[in-house]
C-alpha cells in the first residue's frame, strides 16, 4: 500500500513537471485567495495585539469615571441632546474621600495642557507636549513603570513640589546624552526637577504617548488655570472577584457626591478598561469576516481553474489511463492518482499563499506601527481551505478518470 500510494505521488510530480506553467498558473490563482485570507488576518491579528498591549496599560482590574459621552433622551416626543457636566476637582476629592471600599486605591488626574513647550537649557521641544496633573497613585493605577528613577510619592504630592516625571521621547530628544535624573527642565517659567523617565509606550493611532510630562496635581492647578477642567477618578481594584461590587459601590458614592435622586439617572459615566478593550477588539471581527468574504470569492474561482486543469489532464492522459487499466489497475487506483496531484496543486498553491501573506501582513503591520504576532490561526485557516479547495475540486476529475472504460480508453488519440 505505501509502495503503491509513493508511486502516485512520483506520476503526479511527474505530470506537474509536463503541464509547468499551467501548473504554476494554477498554484498561483490559489495562492492569491489564500494571501488576501493569510493577509488580513495577519494585520488584524497585530491590531489585537496592539490594542491589547496599549490598553492593557489600564489594567483588567482598573475602571473610571469620567464625564462619559453625550445621551440622548425622548422629551415631549422630540430627541433633546443631555450632556453630562464635566467632573470637577471638589467632586473628585469628595469621592475619592468617600470612597473606602475594601482593597482599591482611587487616584485623581487631569490633562493640564497639550501643547507645551519644554526647555532645558538652551534647548527647548516643539510645543507639543502633553502636561498631566497626578497623584503618587496615578503611575500604579494606569499600569505605567519608570525605567529610571522613582514615582511620586505621598510626600511630593502633600508639599507641592516641583519634581516631575518624564516620557520616554525625552531620553531621544531634549535629556539626550545625559542623565535625565536630576535635571532641571522648565515648563512655563516653572522649574522642575525630573525624579523618573517612564518605560516606552509607543505611539496609539498616531499619538505618542511618550511625549508627556507628569507633575504633581495641585501644582498642575496652580499652573493651568483653564476653565472647566475635566478631571479623571482612576479606581483599581487589587482583588477581580470584587470589581463588580466595587464599581456598583463606586456609582451609589458618585450619586452622592453629586445629590442625585433616586429617579435620575447617572450623569457620569463608568469606563472598565476590559470593556474598552473588549469594545474595540469587537470590531476587528468585523475585518476578519471581511477577509474571509474576499478570500471565499476568489478561492471559489481558485476551486474552479483547479477543477478544469485536472479535468484537461485526465482528458489528455485518457490513453495512458487506458494502459494502466488494462494492465490491472484498479479503479480506487486511478481515482487515488489523480486525487493526490490534485491535492499537491492545492497544497503548493496554500503554501505559496502562507508566505506571500505573512510577508504582506507583516509589511503592513511594520509600516503601521502595530505589534507584529505569527498568525497561528490564520495559517491553520489557510491549510485547512487550501485541503478543502483540493478536496471538493478533485473528486470530480478523479472520479471521471477511475470510471473511463478501458477499451475506449485505448483508442484515444
Amino acid at each position: 500500500m505505501l509502495k503503491l500510494f509513493k508511486e502516485n505521488i512520483k506520476i503526479a510530480f511527474g505530470s506537474i513537471r509536463t503541464q509547468i506553467l499551467r501548473t504554476i498558473l494554477t498554484i498561483l490563482i490559489i495562492a492569491i485567495g489564500i494571501t488576501a485570507l493569510v493577509g488580513i488576518l495577519t494585520v488584524v491579528s497585530a491590531l489585537e495585539n496592539t490594542i491589547s498591549t496599549d490598553f492593557a496599560s489600564m489594567g483588567a482590574n482598573t475602571f473610571n469615571i469620567n464625564q462619559y459621552a453625550n445621551e440622548v433622551r425622548q422629551r415631549g416626543g422630540k430627541e433633546r441632546e443631555i450632556i453630562n457636566p464635566i467632573i470637577s476637582y471638589p467632586e473628585a476629592v469628595a469621592f475619592k474621600n468617600k470612597y473606602h471600599f475594601p482593597f482599591t486605591q482611587t487616584s485623581l488626574s487631569f490633562t493640564a495642557t497639550s501643547t507645551a513647550e519644554v526647555k532645558y537649557l538652551a534647548q527647548k521641544t516643539d510645543p507639543e507636549i502633553r502636561v498631566v496633573g497626578i497623584d503618587e497613585h496615578f503611575l500604579t493605577n494606569s499600569g505605567l513603570e519608570t525605567t529610571l528613577g522613582r514615582n511620586f510619592n505621598r510626600f511630593d504630592i502633600d508639599n507641592n513640589t516641583y519634581n516631575c516625571i518624564v516620557g520616554s521621547d525625552f531620553e531621544k530628544g531634549l535629556l539626550k546624552d545625559v542623565n535625565p535624573i536630576d535635571k532641571i527642565i522648565s515648563i512655563r517659567g516653572a522649574r522642575f526637577r525630573v525624579i523618573g523617565v517612564l518605560k516606552e509606550k509607543g505611539s496609539t493611532f498616531g499619538n505618542s504617548q511618550d511625549l508627556r510630562v507628569l507633575i504633581p496635581i495641585q501644582v498642575a492647578r496652580s499652573l493651568f488655570t483653564a476653565p472647566k477642567i475635566n478631571y479623571t477618578v482612576s479606581i483599581m481594584v487589587s482583588k477581580k472577584e470584587l470589581l463588580d461590587e466595587a464599581i456598583d459601590n463606586a456609582t451609589s458614592t458618585m450619586r452622592r457626591v453629586r445629590k442625585l435622586s433616586p429617579v435620575r439617572d447617572n450623569n457620569f459615566g463608568i469606563v472598565r478598561s476590559d470593556d474598552l478593550i473588549n469594545r474595540i477588539l469587537g470590531i476587528t471581527k468585523y475585518l476578519g469576516m471581511a477577509s474571509w468574504l474576499i478570500s471565499v470569492i476568489t478561492i471559489l474561482g481558485s476551486s474552479i481553474a483547479l477543477m478544469n486543469i485536472m479535468i484537461v489532464s485526465v482528458t489528455e492522459r485518457t490513453r495512458e489511463i487506458g494502459v494502466r487499466k488494462a494492465l490491472g489497475a484498479k479503479k480506487t487506483t486511478i481515482a487515488t492518482q489523480f486525487f493526490i496531484e490534485t491535492m499537491l496543486i492545492g497544497q503548493m498553491g496554500g503554501l505559496v499563499g502562507i508566505v506571500l501573506g505573512i510577508l504582506i501582513g507583516f509589511g503592513i503591520s511594520t509600516a503601521m506601527n502595530f505589534d507584529f504576532v505569527i498568525p497561528w490561526m490564520a495559517i491553520f485557516a489557510a491549510f485547512a481551505t487550501s485541503f478543502m479547495v483540493a478536496l471538493v475540486s478533485g473528486l470530480y476529475p478523479a472520479i471521471k478518470a477511475s470510471t473511463l472504460d478501458p477499451i475506449e480508453a485505448l483508442r484515444y488519440e
